[in-house]
Order: structure tokens, then sequence, then C-alpha cells
């Protein structure tokens, strides 16, 4: 049913993310190599996902035979799963946007999107028995405090993350955060602390070779990082 993750909506305007990506929206929209960038004024923080299909009438047949209650919009399908905004729109070819800056220091695609839960599995059962997205990985890991469900969508991951320490409980789930992935995190780095934005310094990430370095503000209220170090998602399989 899905495809590929079209594209994220974030609450400001595209000025921002122009400069947190290096490239230049075309039609208030930006496009990386693998996913875009919609904006709504007046809000902050990361509002939905939209997600590719080939069929948008299958998708929607497949959608109430699995009891996921969804709405027809102007693009598509619209459907909430426990509590995160999502969309379906029918696959398409958007180029992405044109590079503002050296291509090693723009931004080139996204390396996963980040949603927290209190109940992981019921992320399971919707985001694998529901979406069909595929579970790649599924691992609680004490030093981080979490467990990490990775469900890969194309060559990017939808990672599901829960609080160990909070417990497991019926509240809603809710998209969080952005990792970015930069052909060159030095280069990227000085770009972003020439426009005058807060960015740590590059450190070692958790996969072997990465670095990865936090960007604290102009993401329009996204928790956001940076990682360089790796090219297409190194998942297993």
């Amino acid at each position: 049913m899905i495809a590929a993750l079209d594209h994220l909506v974030v609450g400001g305007s595209p000025t921002v993310y122009e400069t947190l990506l290096g490239r230049r929206a075309v039609d208030g929209r930006l496009r990386t190599d693998n996913v875009g960038v919609r904006f709504e004024p007046e809000a902050s923080g990361l509002r939905s996902m939209v997600f590719a299909t080939q069929d948008l009438d299958k998708a929607a047949t497949l959608l109430e035979r699995r009891a996921v209650a969804s709405t027809k919009t102007d693009e598509g399908r619209a459907l909430l799963g426990h509590g995160v905004a999502i969309g379906l729109c029918a696959q398409g070819e958007e180029a992405p946007s044109p590079l503002a800056v050296e291509a090693p220091a723009a931004i080139s695609s996204l390396d996963h999107i980040v949603v927290r839960t209190p109940n992981p599995e019921r992320a399971v059962a919707f985001y694998a028995g529901r979406l069909g997205l595929d579970l790649r990985l599924d691992r609680s890991n004490p030093k981080w405090g979490a467990r990490l469900l990775f469900f890969r969508c194309g060559d990017l991951v939808v990672e599901i993350a829960h609080d160990l320490k909070k417990g497991v409980s019926d509240e809603p789930d809710h998209l969080w955060g952005l990792s970015w992935r930069v052909p060159d995190i030095t280069a990227a780095h000085a770009r972003l602390k020439a426009a005058g934005l807060d960015v740590t310094e590059p450190r070692d990430g958790r996969r072997p070779g990465s670095q990865v370095c936090t960007v604290k503000d102009g993401t329009g209220g996204v928790p956001t990082i940076l990682i360089g170090g790796i090219g297409r998602w190194q998942g297993a399989g």
C-alpha cells in the first residue's frame, strides 16, 4: 500500500528551511532527494507525515478492510495514527529543490523521522499490521532508556521511540523529530554556523563511521540532527 514517505508538513515558513536544507523553495515547497517539506503558517513543530501510494483507491479500500478510518482530502486520504496526523497521496516524481549552496554542505535526504509512543506494541500493530510498513529492528537499550522500533519506508526509516522509564499507557503518540543526511558534516556544520544557527560540534554517532550534530534553532520547532558518514539507510537486510 505505501511506497514511500512523500512529504512532511512542518510549522513556519519556507525561508527557515531554505537555510537549514541549503536549497531554494519552489512555489513555497522544498524537496530533498527523498522527501518533500511543506509548511503550515502560524504553527510550529512537525504537523503531519504524508505517505505516497501507487493507487489511492486500493489504499482506501485496504485501510477500510483493516479497520482504519480515513477521510477523503484534496490530496488523497487523511487518517490518525493514535494521535499522529497521517496522509496518503498519489506517488509522483517531483524533482529535488535547487541547491543554494555547494552540494557537500547541503542536506541531501532524510534519514529518519521520529515518532514518540507510550505504547510500543500498539505502534507495531498500527504501523506494521495496519499500514504495512516493514519492521526491521526492535531493540531496547537501557543505556538510551528507550525501546526503538525501525520501520523501513523506501530508503528512510520511521523510528518509533518509547521511553522505558515512563512505562506503557494509552496516551497518544506524537510526531517528534527529524534526522537529515549530509554528504559532508564538517561543511554543513560550518555553513549553518555561518548563517547564525546554534549547532553543536560534530560527534561520533551510534552507527559505525557516522558523525552527528544537533541543530538547536532554525528548524521550525522540530528537534533536528544532521548525520554524516553514511549514504542510504543501512539497516538489516
